[in-house]
């Protein structure tokens, strides 16, 4: 059952799916009608899971359940996994490579590997207050506050 993500508790288990590649803004609504959809028939033990989701800078999708009114369970979580591996079939992106960095250069949003990554940190093309976008949150007061924040703030630090 979808509601507004400011609606949901700072509890809030969140789960951020980062793209190898920006959206075109008509891919991003075609992925919001499809989450939607997806959002209202989420259920965990055939109860409705409380839940939303936020499209951020055409390449996140943050998903995101209320675990207070029922809790994501292992059926749930695939079946939402199966909803993102279908939305990378369906638009040729990758969104569930957890060995990835995304980050903030200018206004400009990067993607790399991590090899690729710890290079840029090596040569200094990227610094210790290069803002990254820290995925391995775990809930909506996370998100808020440690999502967009500096490297030397996040698990990135030990490249530096």
């Amino acid at each position: 059952m979808y509601v507004p993500f400011e609606d949901l508790p700072e509890e809030s288990r969140v789960w951020i799916y980062q793209s190898n590649r920006k959206f075109s803004d008509a891919e991003f609504a075609e992925v919001e009608t499809a989450l939607r959809s997806f959002l209202d028939g989420w259920a965990a033990h055939g109860t409705s899971l409380e839940s939303s989701y936020q499209l951020n800078y055409n390449r996140f999708i943050i998903i995101a359940v209320n675990q207070d009114v029922q809790a994501a369970t292992g059926c749930s979580i695939d079946a939402s996994v199966e909803f993102i591996q279908s939305l990378e079939k369906k638009y040729t992106v990758d969104l569930l490579d957890k060995m990835n960095v995304t980050f903030k250069l200018g206004e400009h949003i990067a993607h790399k590997p991590l090899l690729d990554f710890k290079k840029m940190v090596k040569d200094k093309a990227v610094t210790e207050n290069t803002i990254v976008f820290n995925n391995l949150i775990n809930n909506i007061e996370e998100f808020k506050e440690s999502w967009e924040v500096p490297a030397i703030d996040s698990w990135h630090s030990r490249f530096f």
